[in-house]
């Protein structure tokens, strides 16, 4: 089996930390973390959510940790060694392929999403310069849905996350992940410190954290479950391969806690910052939610419902705010790619001894024209893209990660790698609860909600 070493290692902890959380962070949670919680109940989706960050998302995202730091390799061979017989090592080759599909199947329309990001701020950007207005033909090209724009946009976005990817862990993944998270947090901070000195802003803020209790159900439960496993990247294979980057002795559970909590804060922030600017909107007259009280356009919330708001306070304030808000969007799409394209540009350097200039090459020129042809066919294919990997795949790969965990990797072999962490000393108690919860209670929650999904 090929070592991870071969890739490289994160040179620290607080840069593993940066490349996770921005891997968790991402579209997910600034596009489509506030997008559900206004499709959802607002406080309630939120409630829903923090809890099952707590009872399904933590774990479960320490499990991913805790397998690919000991299986220093890419997430099928990872695993497939968990497996004792030819049987399991089979099933979980399948897994781990699966969370590689995943990945790649997301990619595809993060980088479309983001693409989006790259030309509004653009757009805001020209409009600042002299002369130029907001119907330019530029401009609207720029912010007007077109395939042209679109596969434009998409192909670049691609090119510049694969870019990253090419100059490996420390050079590439680490390195930008320290640069640009640092910079997500003060965008978001200022973005929420300005919304909140807009009018009808306070309303949006009780909405989203005054939940009303009426409005929990199924389909928020649901909704809640896979966005846990989008905003952390649990299901992907993401989290397994930078596990695979870590030393031994890095601490598994201190790190999950860090991730967690910062990837958590960032998705609180991003929801303060939007969901108050939803209700601004609508004070000035901007239709965002439906006769039925649904979403317009849920999908596209932030291009139709922000641009609104922003050229509400005029050119150039509008200008600025916009090509900031969109400049924090392309980082935060960033970081979450560079994460998802690691994936399976580490399976193929790894498992067939591919150089990464050949890896970034031919995998990246694949999953840009799969990106393209999503762009091509977004009508029919982009929601249910969505759906499959964030509301099946990731909830099926993170359920085959519980059981693997709990049921197939020798109970011997995980003791050992728990006491090799910096810090411990014994097979604690904590130790054993965390393994029976992943092992009997994490199962049993993801089959419940899916049942339902089903049902």
């Amino acid at each position: 089996m090929a070592q991870a070493s071969s890739a490289g290692h994160f040179s620290s902890r607080i840069g593993f930390v940066f490349a996770a959380a921005g891997s968790a962070v991402g579209v997910g949670s600034i596009w489509g973390f506030p997008t559900q919680i206004a499709n959802n109940g607002g406080g309630a989706f939120l409630l829903v959510y923090l809890l099952l960050m707590c009872l399904l998302g933590m774990p479960m995202l320490m499990a991913e940790l805790m397998i690919g730091r000991h299986g220093q390799s890419n997430p099928a061979d990872t695993m497939a060694g968990l497996g004792s017989s030819a049987g399991s090592r089979k099933l979980g080759w399948l897994i781990g392929a699966v969370s590689i599909a995943t990945a790649g199947l997301i990619l595809t329309f993060y980088t479309l999403l983001s693409g989006w990001f790259v030309s509004f701020s653009l757009a805001s950007a020209i409009q600042l310069l002299p002369g130029i207005a907001a119907d330019n033909g530029l401009v609207s090209w720029l912010t007007d849905f077109s395939l042209s724009r679109n596969l434009v946009f998409t192909a670049l976005f691609c090119v510049l996350t694969f870019a990253v990817i090419r100059q490996g862990v420390q050079q590439g993944i680490e390195k930008w992940s320290k640069r640009l998270m640092p910079l997500l947090v003060v965008m978001l901070l200022g973005g929420v410190a300005y919304v909140m000195t807009l009018p009808a802003a306070s309303e949006g803020l009780r909405w989203l954290f005054v939940p009303d209790f009426s409005q929990i159900n199924g389909q928020v439960l649901i909704s809640a479950l896979g966005q846990t496993f989008f905003s952390l990247s649990v299901g992907t294979g993401a989290m397994m391969v930078y596990a695979s980057y870590l030393g031994k002795e890095q601490h598994i559970g201190k790190l999950t806690v860090m991730v967690t909590g910062m990837a958590t804060v960032i998705a609180v922030l991003a929801a303060a910052m939007i969901v108050p600017a939803i209700s601004v909107a609508q004070h000035q007259g901007v239709e965002v939610f439906d006769a039925s009280g649904a979403l317009k356009n849920s999908d596209t919330l932030v291009f139709d419902v922000l641009p609104s708001l922003f050229a509400s306070l005029g050119p150039v304030v509008g200008a600025l705010f916009g090509a900031a808000f969109f400049g924090l969007m392309i980082i935060a799409g960033l970081t979450s790619a560079i994460s998802i394209a690691e994936v399976p540009v580490n399976y193929v350097v790894q498992k067939w001894h591919w150089s990464r200039d050949r890896a970034v090459v031919q995998i990246g020129g694949a999953l840009t024209a799969g990106a393209l042809m999503l762009a091509v066919a977004f009508e029919f294919l982009f929601s249910p893209m969505v759906v499959l990997t964030t509301q099946i795949a990731q909830p099926l790969v993170a359920l085959g990660i519980a059981v693997y965990l709990g049921w197939i990797w020798r109970r011997k072999a995980l003791v050992e790698d728990i006491l090799a962490q910096q810090g411990v000393t014994e097979y604690s108690t904590g130790w054993k609860l965390w393994i029976a919860y992943v092992q009997f209670v994490c199962p049993l929650l993801i089959i419940a909600i899916g049942l339902y999904q089903f049902a």
